[in-house]
């Protein structure tokens, strides 16, 4: 009979993959790992990852954390399913479990660290001016691991494919992410 792992060693063992790949950034660790899970581990990692940071952030109330947790797992969702749709629609031949599972492999760790940080300049004065700074780099961040997790997970080599999959997945996440956070 085959199992699904359980959600501590699902968390376990991508907690491990995320320390490979942000200490050792490569495509070729990407691919190490892309066929080890599916889009159903990547969202309960994303999804940690949303209840973590949305402790972190509790300012907002129940409410603010609630919908933090709603928006990054929609946002998680759509930017994936966008990378997939694009990158296809760019030659690639990934599958949206390749696409979930790398992505999230990095962004979790980061978004983590990011909401830490944030909450340590929060408390200084002198680290509130920081945190445009932070959002920035952790935006460069971001996008330095996408660009390689894309063309680990959808196979793209092309520099102006990968970033024409990237852009595309960026403005619809936006786009929908604002909807979803209005109507929250």
């Amino acid at each position: 009979m085959n199992t699904a792992p359980s959600i501590t060693d699902t968390l376990t063992n991508m907690f491990n993959q995320s320390i490979q790949v942000i200490s050792k950034p490569s495509v070729a660790t990407f691919e190490q790992f892309e066929n080890k899970g599916t889009l159903r581990e990547a969202v309960i990692y994303v999804l940690t990852a949303g209840i973590i940071v949305g402790l972190l952030n509790w300012g907002g109330g129940f409410g603010g954390f609630l919908s933090g947790i709603i928006v990054t797992i929609i946002g998680f969702l759509v930017f994936t399913y966008l990378v997939h749709y694009v990158g296809k629609s760019q030659g690639g031949t990934g599958t949206l479990d390749n696409v979930a599972y790398t992505f999230a492999l990095f962004w979790v760790p980061i978004s983590v660290l990011t909401a830490v940080l944030n909450l340590v300049l929060i408390v200084t004065l002198i680290g509130i001016l920081l945190i445009p700074l932070l959002m920035i780099a952790s935006l460069v961040v971001d996008v330095y691991f996408a660009y390689l997790a894309v063309q680990s997970s959808m196979n793209l080599r092309e520099s102006g494919k990968i970033w024409i999959t990237l852009a595309a997945a960026f403005v619809g996440t936006l786009a929908i992410t604002f909807v979803v956070a209005v109507i929250l």
